[in-house]
């Protein structure tokens, strides 16, 4: 009897036991607020994920999220410039309070402009700590070659043509190698998508140009007698609500190179934030693609935002990868979806690995070349690692009438799709040149810093057949000048001989625009437009060192990259002196990115040891 009651009590104990494991493996929806623990106030766009998986979400405007997880589930609660937090599922409420990183702000440092203090711990080790994942051994990324731009002189030089770049791919991909604990290759930094990656603080446009044009000057601090020169330019902003309807086309690459966490199942998590943000008058279709391309969603009302999710749910990762003919079926369907006045969009998500069909830089070009007269635009997302090809996503955003990102994490992803969604898919003026002709009677010799792959020949300027860079709804773009003074010796400006068979007079300069330092010259297009229209801006040195925090901030970027780089024109540029004139930029820092700035700088300082 006895041994019927005990087995009877095992079976009860068993049954009961498989009752609640099965309950607490089934999924409940969790939601909670994130806040800051010092004030309590909400922290907007903080991500919150199962640990070990890319599932997850981000807070809204209130900090509130809501998602999908098990008991038991660990979520990772983080946001940029604070500490990460992790907290175990035992409930459908789960708050968090996220701690300020002070590690990097206890110092007051000014390199160069006052004192400076060790830190208390370096920020690299903690960063080590924090790295989620291995860099992969059989390394495949293929990057451009970039032959660092030099300084020309201005007798003969007298102009500096380029195309407006808005893209700052190059410093989530750099973020990404500091993060796995490596130094990143020189050709992989850009340094003007490093300075670009910020916002900064323009005057906004007011007339019927849709682009303001804003300059600033002072003292270069990698060599003092030199003069930085700084131009911005911003786009007008337009209300989210007024923005202009959306045709989308997401390109999927679901390739077998995409297959993982940090691809496609990242791909997934980042357009559902886009998803979540359509309007009922916006439009979306999927096109996929690997050894052919297909149909993946027809085009489709924003708001049926669960079809659309279902859509991107179902996708997996195999086969070898036939990029040209996603890209074909991607603008056939944007050309049968196209709104007038709209805007038209292909979305590519891809690492750049294509082979099959057309799959060469040079075929790639032809391809998205022969699109770009078609009103549809381009956005190139590029994901992974180990075999990221950023030499044809690049070529394809500046082909394509586009812009790239690289996403390295779901909180890149929010800030490209969500927080910049009108910057990143709002095309408000197109082929954006700039000109900049120097004053010879105030400048001996100049040089860009960075753009080498937009530089154009000056007479591009004056030709609208010259395709050029795009700008968004409310984007900010700036262009940085080390300039170097008459009057000032310096081996970097160079000599040349007279000329035997062309005068070699001082050229004569008009006295009433003496005064000037150079003049800003701009041409653009509207978005559905052919033909440019031209701005000019002229810019005074007034020799005084008073400059504004964003021109600090922005300089110690242009530092940070030459220091990268291992350019010959680092002049006295050091770590220690890039994290202390960065700190005297942190006015306009609200989602937190300049700290993080800070924090891979220190990164990089001891991996450079």
């Amino acid at each position: 009897m006895k041994t019927i009651q005990t087995r009877v009590t095992m079976l009860a104990t068993a049954f009961i036991f498989m009752v609640l494991t099965a309950a607490w493996a089934q999924p409940i929806k969790v939601s909670g607020i994130v806040k800051d623990a010092s004030d309590g106030s909400p922290l907007i766009g903080a991500s919150v994920y199962v640990e070990g998986t890319v599932r997850g979400t981000v807070t809204n405007s209130r900090g509130g999220y809501s998602m999908e997880a098990k008991m038991g589930d660990v979520l990772v609660f983080s946001f940029i410039g604070y500490v990460s937090e992790k907290k175990v599922v035992k409930s459908a409420t789960l708050n968090a309070e996220l701690r300020a990183d002070e590690q990097i702000l206890q110092e007051c440092v000014v390199v160069g402009f006052g004192k400076t203090k060790s830190p208390r711990m370096s920020a690299t080790k903690s960063l080590m700590r924090s790295a989620s994942f291995s860099y992969d051994a059989a390394n495949t990324e293929a990057y451009k070659s970039i032959e660092e731009n030099g300084f020309k002189q201005v007798k003969k030089n007298p102009l500096s043509t380029f195309s407006m770049d808005v893209d700052a791919a190059s410093y989530s991909n750099m973020r990404r190698y500091l993060n796995q604990g490596k130094l990143p290759p020189a050709d992989a930094i850009r340094t003007e998508e490093l300075v670009n990656y910020f916002t900064y603080h323009y005057p906004k446009p007011t007339g019927s140009d849709p682009v303001k044009i804003s300059t600033e000057v002072g003292s270069c601090p990698w060599e003092s007698s030199h003069r930085l020169v700084r131009i911005g330019l911003k786009a007008k902003e337009i209300p989210s609500e007024n923005l202009p309807a959306s045709n989308l086309v997401f390109l999927i690459d679901v390739s077998g190179s995409m297959f993982g966490p940090t691809r496609l199942d990242l791909v997934v998590s980042s357009l559902k934030l886009l998803v979540d943000n359509l309007r009922e008058k916006d439009r979306v279709a999927i096109v996929t693609y690997s050894g052919n391309a297909g149909l993946a969603l027809p085009s489709t009302q924003g708001n049926d935002k669960q079809k659309i999710k279902e859509a991107l749910e179902k996708l997996t990762a195999g086969g070898s990868t036939a990029g040209g003919e996603g890209i074909q079926l991607a603008y056939k369907i944007a050309r049968q979806n196209l709104i007038t006045n709209g805007n038209n969009r292909i979305i590519l998500c891809t690492d750049g690995d294509f082979n099959v069909g057309v799959s060469s830089e040079k075929g790639l070009e032809e391809l998205v070349g022969k699109e770009r007269k078609s009103g549809v635009f381009l956005t190139v997302l590029a994901y992974g690692m180990g075999n990221y090809k950023d030499n044809l996503v690049q070529t394809l955003a500046e082909k394509g009438n586009g812009n790239h990102a690289y996403i390295d994490n779901l909180q890149e992803a929010n800030r490209v799709l969500v927080n910049e969604f009108g910057a990143t898919m709002h095309t408000v003026a197109k082929d954006v040149k700039l000109q900049i002709e120097f004053n010879p009677e105030w400048v001996q010799a100049y040089r860009l810093i960075g753009y080498e792959s937009r530089l154009l020949e000056d007479e591009d300027f004056n030709n609208d057949a010259k395709d050029a860079g795009e700008m968004g709804a409310g984007h900010t773009v700036t262009a940085l000048y080390e300039v170097v003074p008459v009057g000032v010796k310096s081996n970097y400006a160079g000599k040349i001989d007279d000329l035997k068979y062309q005068s070699t007079k001082e050229p004569v300069v008009n006295k009433k625009s003496s005064n000037e330092l150079l003049t800003v010259k701009l041409r653009y297009k509207t978005p559905d437009g052919e033909v440019s229209k031209k701005m000019e801006w002229p810019l005074i040195d007034w020799k005084g060192e008073r400059v504004s925090s964003d021109f600090r901030f922005a300089s110690a970027v242009a530092m940070f990259g030459q220091l990268l780089r291992d350019s010959e024109y680092k002049g006295s540029a050091s770590y220690d002196q890039v994290i202390g004139l960065a700190k005297q930029g942190l006015d306009n820092d609200e989602k937190g990115y300049r700290r993080e700035f800070i924090r891979l700088v220190e990164a990089a300082k001891g991996l450079a040891k």
